[in-house]
């Protein structure tokens, strides 16, 4: 009974922060520990007690098929006796098998919901850190988007800057190109200029 209420405690509904709470005192109490450690050594007393259990329940079916080979022997005490004994047999295998089987099922749907609130509470500290990234990551666009329009200013200034180199070298050429045909002029016309070209 106390198994089944035990059992009954650890699956029924409850707020997370309870159930942390109590799963990690009963897996981090040192008093705790010590009492499992005392129940894992009566289960194993149980063990033995089932295993006595199921010789007995062989032994009375062995019996009882023995006497129903000798229908001569029938008396009314010793099938009353004989269904007394097979009855108190079977009783202490369900009982020592039910107290195995459930102790079993409890450490393992301990260890199952402890390690279901471990998956939480990871679950819970990486949605923080994502909270926390995607609110850096909001200014990160932010400065990107700094970073974008700087970028195109630049752009536009080095545009500027090569506009003009152009027209730097295209006023070269235009001069150069005005030198040469006013210096054709002038050979075609004979008349020379006294300045001195650059």
């Amino acid at each position: 009974m106390a198994e089944l209420t035990l059992f009954a405690t650890m699956v029924c509904p409850m707020p997370f922060a309870l159930r942390k709470k109590m799963f990690h005192f009963l897996s981090e109490n040192p008093i705790v520990a010590k009492v499992q450690y005392g129940l894992k050594i009566t289960f194993i007393f149980v063990a033995v007690l089932f295993v006595d259990a199921v010789q007995r329940m062989v032994r009375i079916a062995q019996e009882g098929a023995a006497a129903k080979a000798k229908p001569d022997m029938v008396d009314a005490r010793t099938e009353t006796n004989y269904a007394a004994r097979r009855f108190y047999a079977q009783r202490n295998l369900y009982l020592t098998g039910a107290t195995l089987f459930l102790s079993l099922l409890l450490a393992r749907v301990f260890y199952i919901v402890l390690d279901f609130i471990h998956v939480q509470e990871n679950y819970t500290t990486l949605q923080t850190k994502v909270a926390k990234q995607s609110g850096a990551s909001g200014e990160n666009e932010e400065l990107r988007k700094q970073i974008k329009e700087l970028e195109a200013q630049l752009k536009v200034s080095q545009g500027k800057d090569r506009d003009f180199e152009t027209l730097k070298k295209q006023a070269g050429q235009q001069n150069a190109e005005y030198n040469r045909l006013a210096d054709e002029h002038n050979k075609a016309t004979g008349s020379v200029s006294n300045k001195k070209a650059d």
